[in-house]
Parts: C-alpha cells; sequence; structure tokens
C-alpha cells in the first residue's frame, strides 16, 4: 500500500482503451430483478478483492433503476482513496478476474471477461461519482425522467454503432437534462 502521506503521483494524461472501439452489440432488455443480485456478488467480489482498503461501492447505470430497461451490462463504481495508487487496487481487481479496459485521467475501467459487469474506479470526492448517484436516485423516483430516458435510449440503440462510446455520448443531452432536473428537485 502507498504511503498516503507521501507526495501524490501524477495521474495518466491520456486515454488508452485497450483493444479499441467495440461495437455495440446488445440491446435492451426489460428491466431484470437479478441485476441487482449480480451487483451484490461483484460488490462481495471486489470488497474481498480490495479487503482492507478503504472504498465506497455503488450500483449505478440503467440496471440500477427498477423499472428501467437497459442493456445487460451491470455498472458499478468504486471511488478509492488516490487513483493514481494503482497498486492499491488495479492489482487486486485484476486478480479477481477482471480485465482492464480504459485507463484515462481521473478514471480506470475494468470489466468481466463476459463483458457483463463494467467496474469504473475513481478517486474519492470525484464529481463523476456524484454525477452517477444523482441520475440513478433521480430515475428511481422519477417515473416520467424515466420513460423518456427509456424513450430515447430505445431510439438510439434501433441505430447501428460502431463504436460503443458514441452510443454513450449520443445520450448525453437528455441525461444532462434529466440531471438539471434532479439538481432542481434537490434545491
Amino acid at each position: 500500500m502507498k504511503n498516503s502521506s507521501g507526495p501524490r503521483r501524477p495521474d495518466v494524461t491520456t486515454v488508452e482503451i485497450i483493444g479499441g472501439p467495440e461495437a455495440l452489440k446488445v440491446g435492451l432488455r426489460s428491466y431484470d430483478a437479478r441485476w441487482a443480485e449480480v451487483y451484490l456478488r461483484h460488490r462481495r467480489r471486489i470488497l474481498g478483492a480490495l479487503a482492507g482498503a478503504d472504498v465506497d461501492v455503488e450500483h449505478i447505470g440503467s440496471t440500477s433503476v427498477p423499472g428501467l430497461a437497459a442493456k445487460p451490462i451491470v455498472d458499478i463504481v468504486v471511488a478509492v482513496p488516490d487513483i493514481t495508487a494503482e497498486e492499491d487496487y488495479l492489482d487486486a481487481l485484476l486478480a479477481a478476474g477482471y480485465e482492464l479496459r480504459v485507463r484515462e485521467p481521473g478514471h480506470r475501467l475494468v470489466r468481466t471477461p463476459a463483458r457483463d459487469v463494467h467496474v469504473h474506479v475513481y478517486e474519492r470526492g470525484d464529481a463523476a461519482v456524484h454525477e452517477y448517484l444523482l441520475l440513478r436516485d433521480h430515475l428511481r423516483t422519477h417515473a416520467d425522467d424515466r420513460a423518456l430516458y427509456e424513450s430515447v435510449k430505445r431510439t438510439l440503440l434501433s441505430r447501428r454503432w460502431d463504436d460503443m462510446n458514441d452510443y454513450a455520448d449520443a445520450k448525453s443531452d437528455v441525461i444532462r437534462a434529466i440531471k438539471n432536473r434532479a439538481r432542481t428537485a434537490r434545491s
């Protein structure tokens, strides 16, 4: 474990996507309560791999919202004390069977070989973690925005996507609008 009182090292400065762009091959599925069970199983796996580390683990993304159709990929966010101290989390996650997919400033993504679970790693306090939870919590309690988001996803998934990142980017306007309403509702 890195000495937390020592100087902080710089983070990576480039985006590394291991394996390059991948076509989006999975479509939307009706909400499946088993997604929560998959999350809990992987939460235990992550916490076991990172035993003794001070981390937060949350279920995020569409599979975390009961009633929302989703691609059958369970997204999990892990908040670590220092994203640059990869030896404190990355080696253990890889040893637990996850594969590195993305290394970029402030974010690492590991996933299962079956690509059905994505684990996003951020530093504790990163705004991205707050944003994921803001969207999730709002969609769980606001049926109109949940229906809007599902409708947009269905429309987008009727098209072919050679890079799943392009699909994710295409959802950004509706996500931004929903999060703005979520912030207003919280005020």
